[in-house]
């Protein structure tokens, strides 16, 4: 998968600080107010967030690899 350095790092960023802080809030305030389904919707962002994560490790392993068969070139 090709990204731009840009992208990635827009989704680095939404992986690494948004998407955690919004689970924890969603868990926090459902919590809080009794509303219903809140460690259910928390479990999912942090699904999405692993699965994002992992996305991101790949991407950047195949970026690695470029990197170096270009400087062995």
């Amino acid at each position: 998968m090709k990204m731009s350095n840009k992208t990635y790092d827009f989704l680095k960023w939404v992986a690494m600080f948004f998407l955690p802080a919004l689970a924890l809030l969603v868990q926090s305030i459902f919590s809080i107010w009794g509303i219903p389904y809140g460690e259910q919707i928390a479990a999912s962002i942090v699904a999405v967030n692993a699965f994002l994560g992992a996305c991101l490790g790949i991407s950047n392993l195949n970026y690695q690899k470029e990197q170096n068969a270009d400087d062995e070139s």
